[in-house]
């Protein structure tokens, strides 16, 4: 068990260190490099690499914002098999609709709560 602790704090350790990286020695915004992990976690499960990560990684590959890009791709893949192209676009939504849907009720209720600086 003390492992597998050991092992999620190695590999979400892994991932952010990337990404500091990426931010450090580019021109890069924390949100150019958002976007950068997800679809970098949408072509690792395209491979089907991301499902060994998360193996080895547990927690530490599940919480980064890669692991979005790769629930979203599991889906796509899912809606192609059953429904074809149009599965492209439903499975998307199947997977992650509810982050998806819970992200901007969040959005809403802080922009209600709190007011704007700008």
């Amino acid at each position: 068990m003390f492992l597998s602790f050991i092992l999620a704090f190695l590999v979400c350790g892994i991932i952010c260190a990337l990404a500091e990286i990426i931010i450090v020695n580019s021109k890069l915004t924390p949100g150019h490099v958002t976007s950068l992990f997800v679809v970098f976690g949408t072509i690792l499960e395209f491979f089907n690499i991301y499902d060994k990560i998360k193996k080895i990684g547990g927690m530490g590959a599940i919480l980064p914002i890669c692991s979005f890009g790769s629930t979203i791709m599991k889906g796509v893949k899912e809606g192609v098999i059953k429904e074809g192209f149009i599965g492209i676009f439903k499975g998307v939504f199947s997977s992650c609709g509810v982050l998806i849907a819970l992200a901007i009720f969040l959005a809403f209720l802080s922009s209600i709560i709190f007011k704007a600086k700008s």
